[in-house]
């Protein structure tokens, strides 16, 4: 596969991914700002910024941090690379120059995702519920991951699409978690109260693993828990080891299917028996700010080396 195709298709599959995360951090917002807040509490939209690595952009533009212009900024402002209109707009003009790469199915999912959308955009807030437009997203985004899924050849295009998916869903997962537990919560003495806790339970809803983590656990929801849940079990399709698990088994089959290894893949298994080496004990004692921070810097540098073997045209 030429690499020009190659990282199109990587391309499609990160910024739908980075839409449907930009949506999640929306909806995080909107559920923990209904929470009661406590004295010193960071500013619950505030924080969205600095978790999704928006802060400066959004500094540089609007200046004050309100509720109103944070929303505007994630969703529709196409001065942010990472809004949900700028990946969605992006992910469809990725598919269009590789369009014979892919079926009529997922061509479809994608071109009518970026249709509704130009729709949405002509209406506006504040004429729209948040909640209305973050489902929107992810339901739309969930189409052209099943349209992936369903229609296209297991061949080395579709490995691509994939590990750009679980690249940019760890990523996303580690940045909604450190949202939570360093930027909200005020102090170390409320861990394991009740604000931490309810915290804890909207952040689960708005992943859309509540009902998943109480099939998995059942009883109070807690810190270790969580961690165990969303970084460590395997069982979580949003966990961190499912994801770095994902990259592995694509790069494996990228490896067999032109008969060579890269770095990329002694790299993502580093990162995979790393994560299977951890216990929630050992991430908590590191700090789960700190663990999350190391392993977004880890998965950003696994990115540049997937990037320099297979996409950068030096093969």
């Amino acid at each position: 596969m030429l690499s020009r195709t190659a990282e199109n298709l990587y391309w499609i599959a990160r910024n739908m991914e980075r839409a449907e995360t930009a949506a999640r951090l929306l909806e995080v917002g909107a559920r923990i700002a209904l929470l009661p807040t406590a004295e010193g509490y960071h500013s619950d939209w505030e924080s969205l910024l600095h978790a999704s690595g928006n802060a400066n952009g959004y500094a540089a533009k609007y200046g004050e941090a309100t509720q109103a212009n944070i929303e505007s900024y994630l969703f529709f402002d196409l001065d942010n690379p990472n809004s949900v209109v700028s990946c969605i707009t992006r992910a469809r003009e990725n598919g269009r120059i590789v369009r014979t790469a892919l079926t009529t199915q997922v061509w479809d999912a994608l071109n009518n995702a970026f249709q509704e959308m130009r729709q949405l955009v002509a209406r506006r807030r504040p004429n729209q519920d948040l909640s209305t437009l973050t489902e929107w997203v992810t339901r739309h985004t969930a189409m052209v991951r099943g349209a992936i899924d369903a229609t296209l050849l297991r061949n080395d295009g579709y490995n691509i699409l994939n590990i750009g998916y679980y690249l940019e869903r760890g990523d996303s997962t580690a940045r909604l978690m450190d949202v939570k537990y360093y930027v909200l919560l005020p102090s170390a003495a409320y861990v394991g109260s009740g604000l931490d806790n309810d915290q804890w339970s909207m952040l689960l809803r708005a992943m859309s693993s509540h009902r998943a983590f109480h099939w998995a656990y059942g009883g109070d929801i807690t810190a270790t828990k969580i961690a165990d849940f969303l970084i460590l079990n395997p069982q979580c399709p949003r966990s961190l080891i499912t994801c770095v698990a994902g990259m592995n088994n694509h790069l494996t089959r990228l490896a067999k299917y032109y008969g060579e290894q890269t770095p990329a893949q002694a790299e993502a298994l580093r990162l995979l028996t790393g994560l299977e080496n951890q216990t929630p004990d050992q991430i908590f004692e590191e700090g789960l700010h700190e663990f999350l921070g190391r392993y977004i810097a880890e998965t950003l540098s696994l990115g540049r080396t997937i990037h320099a073997a297979y996409l950068s045209g030096d093969r």
